[in-house]
């Protein structure tokens, strides 16, 4: 494994604006934040992306986010939450252990999400969708 900047965080060798901590997650302010308060929750333990996280981990994460979510929510008045989790590089993921951005949102706050695109027709929808449940 090269270098990791949030397992340097995990270890102390890089500091951080810690907000929450259990024994297997580390919540702290994101340095480059799309509104102030954005959050990053982090396995301590290393993993790359989403799917390399242990399930018994993610409910451990989700408990966290929620947790901290709300009470950035009230703390910053947001008037509603992004979750959001970048996997692998065309994705935009910039850091490759697994993390969760909690981004408190607000009417007019200049950020858009993604343009909305289309299926040829309800057929080709369908199909993409069997093909999909065919590889669960």
């Amino acid at each position: 494994m090269s270098e990791c900047i949030f397992c340097d965080i995990v270890q102390g060798k890089i500091p951080c604006a810690k907000v929450y901590e259990t024994k297997n997650t580390l919540a702290f302010l994101d340095i480059a934040p799309i509104n102030k308060g954005h959050t990053l929750v982090i396995p301590k333990k290393h993993y790359p992306t989403l799917f390399d996280l242990p399930s018994e981990l993610g409910k451990e994460l989700l408990e966290v986010i929620q947790k901290v979510g709300e009470a950035l929510r009230n703390t910053v008045q947001a008037e509603g939450i992004n979750l959001g989790m970048n996997n692998f590089k065309p994705a935009g993921q910039l850091v490759f252990h697994a993390h969760f951005h909690i981004i408190p949102r607000y009417e007019n706050d200049g950020l858009s999400l993604w343009p909305q695109k289309k299926y040829n027709n309800n057929d080709e929808m369908l199909a993409l969708a069997q093909k999909l449940a065919n590889n669960i």
